[in-house]
């Protein structure tokens, strides 16, 4: 209780709690048998469930560092523990596009020949740039990799990445390299500011992540961290992992009036503006969502990759375009699409395979990345500059080599191609330039902006939205007037569109906020439905005749799906998921228990359809004699999961002995 009252109540509560706890019936039932040992579940049915509120840790470091490592760009943010509310942004960077604040730093990786690191950012974009083009070939650039994690299915420690020049190289070994460059920076930057900062042990690290990745991408990202030598696997709480749109929501619902702007500009109809009442109002919608745990706000993220939203209960609509996604504080329901801001860069590649063919963009793009990062560097900056309200048209620098190799490998120039394509709105500069007229660019972007546009509209619609009056607009993308003026344009009416200070920067400042208090988020609700193979008494009628085990005489069915969570369930931070187990014989020195996964609420077998294997967990039993020297011939494992952090977690105790039984989980082996 944060105050006084009511805490003779709730301490009678859980006390009761304890006893009805204490008095749960536990069954032995055997477990399914699995490859390397089996584990005998005592309570498949009635499992042994406790709810623990975690009480806020008191931070034992002395700083906290968080890195945004986006699609596009990635940066870091510290604050010191003796003065939270100070967020230090990391220094300007090197190089950098004109008329852009270099806050952040592209998300740009670059070895050499022989795979040693070479450059991060500015420094590496620029350096690959001016190598000669043959030079190129043999150099790996690696750039907007982070979706690969994703997007690859079979994810593992050995999975690759591919160079702009092909070749492929260990994603953890590149996520590694960009890892240990932000942490190279930022302990130098801390040690200039606090040289008596210890040198062990000091900084909590945190590292954001879409909100999509699913547990084997965020264990991909531990991995690298610990390759990277951000912490040590020892030390695995020195490290969070921050889900993006839950940091942006936490920045946002710390600011203040005059940090916000608002696009919604709606005349009252006696055309007078009541700006009293209007930031009363806001101000107490705020209020409501920092005190209340159960308060609506409404999330959506379209960020370089995806869009992403998500909804808590109350009157504001946090909508993330930015890098990827995740869930902000509190219960609530979400949903993810394909759009975001990559999307455009797409649309301009499908413009040029349009206009000089796609196999010649192919070609190119193997034969002279260097040009082609050159070709997409010109076009981001132009992106940038599109609005709505531009009647001018956007000039795009063709790289020489570009021109050169098109007329060497068409046999005539990039006007004639421009010409032949009939592609409308786009003409050839003699300075070299495609000349975009602001229609052209509008074309780029209306895909990805119809996409998202359709998406909240269809969220909007739905019962459960009712009553939304802020939409908050954050990430990266919301900084693209384009983006802007569609959604003003299609919900203002409904409600105000309001954009954050330092909209690019809200996901890293919030991650730093995380970073020093994880319990602010208190409770998630979970992707997926996670459970368990157990065997339970077979059932005439009711189990099928193909799940029928005979053993020792008594009948059983196979394959039970038994849950451990369910999709949309609401889990609490620091809620724990118990379950009791025993080694199938005695001396048994490790037991492996496969977890299981589906996106619906109603299965019932492992072999259902949708149910798949996405990980393990093991239990490391150590011998224990008992007296006399007589090994225990029986053993009762107990594993607590919780599934209400950003990652999923295990740990695990001897019953018999109150000692802590080594228990890892591993999404990444599959």
């Amino acid at each position: 209780q944060r105050s006084g009252t009511g805490s003779a109540a709730s301490c009678r509560c859980r006390a009761s709690r304890r006893q009805k706890l204490t008095l749960l019936w536990q069954r032995r039932v055997p477990a399914r048998c699995w490859p390397r040992g089996r584990a005998l579940p005592l309570t498949p049915s009635l499992a042994f469930q406790r709810n623990e509120a975690r009480a806020p840790r008191a931070t034992s470091f002395a700083v906290v560092v968080a890195i945004d490592f986006g699609t596009t760009s990635s940066g870091y943010a510290f604050s010191f523990a003796s003065d939270p509310e100070a967020i230090h942004m990391m220094r300007k960077w090197e190089g950098g596009d004109p008329g852009v604040a270099n806050q952040k730093t592209p998300t740009s990786l670059l070895l050499t020949p022989e795979g040693v690191f070479h450059s991060f950012g500015y420094t590496a974009r620029d350096y690959y740039h001016d190598l000669d083009p043959e030079e190129a070939r043999d150099w790996l650039y690696f750039e907007k990799f982070k979706m690969k994690i994703h997007s690859t299915s079979d994810l593992t420690m050995k999975t690759e990445l591919e160079a702009v020049n092909g070749k492929k190289v260990q994603a953890l070994e590149v996520f590694a390299h960009a890892l240990r460059f932000f942490k190279q920076h930022a302990v130098q930057e801390l040690r200039e500011q606090c040289p008596s900062l210890p040198e062990k042990d000091a900084v909590r690290w945190v590292i954001t992540v879409p909100a999509i990745w699913k547990q084997p991408a965020k264990q991909f990202m531990r991995e690298a961290a610990y390759k990277a030598g951000l912490v040590s696997p020892e030390s695995p709480e020195q490290l969070l992992i921050a889900l993006e749109p839950e940091a942006a929501s936490i920045y946002c619902r710390k600011l203040r009036l005059h940090q916000l702007m608002e696009l919604s500009c709606q005349p009252p109809a006696n055309g007078l503006a009541p700006e009293r009442a209007v930031d009363s109002s806001f101000r107490q919608a705020r209020e409501q969502l920092r005190r209340s745990r159960h308060s609506r706000t409404f999330l959506v993220e379209s960020g370089v990759g995806e869009l992403w939203a998500e909804m808590q209960a109350g009157e504001a609509l946090w909508w993330h375009v930015g890098a990827a996604s995740s869930p902000p504080p509190g219960p609530c329901s979400s949903t993810r699409g394909p759009y975001g801001a990559v999307g455009v860069d797409l649309a301009f590649e499908r413009l040029l395979c349009r206009i000089f063919g796609e196999d010649f963009i192919g070609t190119f793009k193997a034969k002279r990345p260097a040009a082609w990062v050159d070709l997409t560097i010109a076009f981001e900056a132009r992106k940038r500059a599109a609005a709505p309200s531009r009647s001018n048209p956007l000039n795009i620098s063709l790289p020489f080599s570009f021109i050169d190799f098109y007329r060497k490998h068409r046999g005539h120039n990039v006007e004639t191609a421009l010409k032949k394509s009939n592609v409308n709105f786009v003409k050839w500069s003699s300075q070299g330039m495609l000349r975009m007229s602001s229609e052209a660019m509008s074309e780029l972007f209306q895909p990805t902006i119809g996409h998202i546009i359709q998406h909240i509209g269809e969220l909007l619609g739905k019962p459960e939205v009712q009553g939304i009056k802020f939409l908050f607009l954050v990430g990266g993308f919301a900084e693209s007037a384009m983006l802007q003026h569609a959604v003003q344009a299609a919900f203002g009416a409904a409600c105000r569109v309001i954009i954050p200070q330092d909209v690019g920067l809200t996901i890293l400042k919030g991650a730093v906020l995380f970073g020093l208090d994880p319990t602010i988020v208190r409770v998630r609700r979970s992707p997926l439905t996670y459970g368990v193979g157990v065997l339970n008494k077979f059932v005439e009628g009711k189990h099928p005749r193909e799940k029928l085990l005979v053993k020792e005489g008594k009948n059983w069915c196979t394959d039970i799906f038994e849950k451990f969570v369910s999709v949309d369930q609401s889990v609490a931070l620091g809620e724990v998921v118990q379950r009791s187990y025993c080694p199938a014989r005695a001396g048994q020195r490790k037991t492996i228990i496969n977890i299981y996964c589906c996106a619906t609420d109603d299965v019932v077998y492992i072999t259902d359809a949708g149910v798949r294997k996405c990980g393990t967990i093991s239990l490391e039993l150590d011998d224990v004699d008992e007296a006399g020297g007589a090994k225990r011939s029986r053993r009762e494992i107990r594993a607590s999961m919780q599934f209400g952090d950003t990652e999923i977690k295990v740990t695990a105790m001897d019953i018999r002995t109150s000692k802590t039984v080594r228990a890892t989980i591993d999404f990444l082996s599959n």
